[in-house]
């Protein structure tokens, strides 16, 4: 498995619908585990809503939810914490909290 496959995994990826002319994007798939889907998404409207502390995450997330809207951004920075912490737990690496920490 990729790390970029780990949303997809877990259903939070949009539902395609494609047939000769047509091509739909839909809602999120909700396949695999429900119970960590709703870890994921909690743990993002925290991230965008109640840590004080920035990272290049939540500011990206913040442009997101100006964009298209508060819940579609928490799909997607859900999305991006189960790609950040899928790669943590192959590579047995530490989160880095900003762009500066992660250089030596």
């Amino acid at each position: 498995m990729r790390a970029r496959d780990v949303g997809a995994y877990l259903g939070l990826t949009p539902k395609r619908y494609q047939s000769g002319e047509l091509d739909l994007s839909g809602r999120i798939s909700k396949c695999g585990d429900g119970f960590m889907r709703t870890c994921l998404y909690e743990a993002a409207g925290v991230l965008l809503t109640k840590v004080q502390r920035w990272s290049p995450l939540k500011a990206w997330g913040v442009r997101l939810m100006k964009r298209v809207g508060a819940k579609k951004a928490k799909v997607a920075v859900a999305r991006k914490l189960a790609v950040i912490l899928f790669r943590i737990w192959k590579d047995g690496t530490e989160f880095q909290w900003t762009k500066e920490a992660a250089m030596p």
